[in-house]
């Protein structure tokens, strides 16, 4: 497959969602993630991820509306957080996320984090939003497999991505989720894809950045795309937001690939949901 950044994957509803995005996780409300959101925007990123718990919404959809790019051509993603779950609830979350963005529409409206005993009740209020038109796809975060099977075996709808922590350091630690959403045509969406900065010292994958002329970082997201992730390494500068952008000029080999995926530790950076009941 051949990529470029205007590449983008198509969901099973039919919406396309840019392969490489700008993630804003820990991005600071105000100018910091304005101007990021910005740079990104001026690189060629079509795809801003953000999300309620964030509070850089607003900060996002003023990025979006300041930088003169037609709206249909950027995909906004937010999140509906832990606090928000259930039906009335998670309606009225969305509601204030899109009036936070200043937005019409919402591309990927995503539960963070699957709350038990409310998570099938917020997700037949995603539906609704859904049907309504007032975002164009509907997914979920942290979800592994017992979550996805639990949704599945509702009755309900198969969510359109799944965004889950994903590296070359956990890639096989996960790959009975990664197996299922793949049989099951859910788009994955890999979060904290350069470790939070923690592997890119590894020799390793040092070694193998030299091999290509690249960085550590541009490595990990390229092995990211080549996975056919949907990727969305998070900055707020612009030279490394332009740099994570620079990875669609070179392809990693096969034999380089599975010698990424054996770099699995089972590395978590961030959030884990192996025991979220």
């Amino acid at each position: 497959m051949e990529l470029t950044i205007q590449s983008k994957a198509t969901l099973h509803n039919g919406v396309e969602i840019p392969f490489l995005g700008l993630g804003v996780f820990q991005s600071p409300p105000g100018e910091v993630t304005r101007r990021a959101v910005l740079y990104a925007l001026e690189a060629g990123y079509r795809h801003i991820d953000t999300a309620k718990i964030y509070r850089n919404e607003q900060d996002v959809g003023w990025a979006v509306r300041e930088s003169g790019i037609p709206r249909s051509e950027i995909f906004v993603t937010t999140k509906l957080w832990n606090q928000d779950h259930g039906y009335n609830r998670a309606i009225r979350a969305f509601n204030e996320s899109l009036q936070r963005l200043g937005l019409d529409y919402i591309d990927l409206y995503l539960i963070h984090w699957p709350v038990e005993g409310l998570r099938l009740e917020s997700w037949r209020a995603l539906e609704t939003l859904l049907a309504e038109g007032r975002c164009r796809a509907i997914g979920v975060s942290n979800y592994l497999v017992r979550h996805l099977e639990e949704l599945s075996g509702s009755g309900k709808g198969v969510p359109a991505v799944n965004q889950i922590e994903l590296s070359p350091y956990n890639y096989l630690s996960r790959k009975e989720v990664v197996d299922f959403c793949r049989s099951k045509g859910v788009q994955l969406e890999a979060y904290s894809p350069l470790t939070k900065g923690k592997k890119l010292s590894d020799p390793k994958l040092v070694a193998l950045a030299r091999k290509y002329g690249k960085t550590p970082a541009q490595m990990l997201i390229r092995w990211a795309l080549q996975h056919q992730m949907v990727v969305i390494p998070k900055s707020t500068d612009r030279d490394r937001i332009r740099e994570n952008a620079q990875v669609f000029d070179f392809s990693i080999a096969k034999g380089d690939m599975a010698c990424l995926d054996s770099f699995d530790e089972n590395l978590t950076t961030g959030w884990d949901p192996t025991h979220a009941p």
